[in-house]
């Protein structure tokens, strides 16, 4: 087996330091995302419908509408 010098592995963090991150209990370990933004910040892209994300393909493009068919069938 390999070494156990992994940190990302709980069996080689002291135990504080597991116990720790344990009694968040499912939090996220950061402090970034669309939760932590400023309201102000969330309604204006909220008010965007998915816009603001860029999407993948080109509105009404053939790749598009393959890729809704395909999604569609099962």
């Amino acid at each position: 087996m390999a070494g156990n010098d992994n940190p990302g592995n709980f069996a080689n963090r002291p135990k504080e330091e597991v116990q720790n991150i344990a009694s968040k209990g499912g939090q996220a370990s950061h402090n970034s995302g669309f939760a932590n933004m400023d309201p102000d910040k969330q309604r204006e892209i909220a008010s965007k419908g998915g816009q603001a994300s860029g999407g993948s393909f080109e509105p009404g493009s053939e790749k598009a509408k393959q890729a809704g068919q395909k999604g569609g069938s099962k």
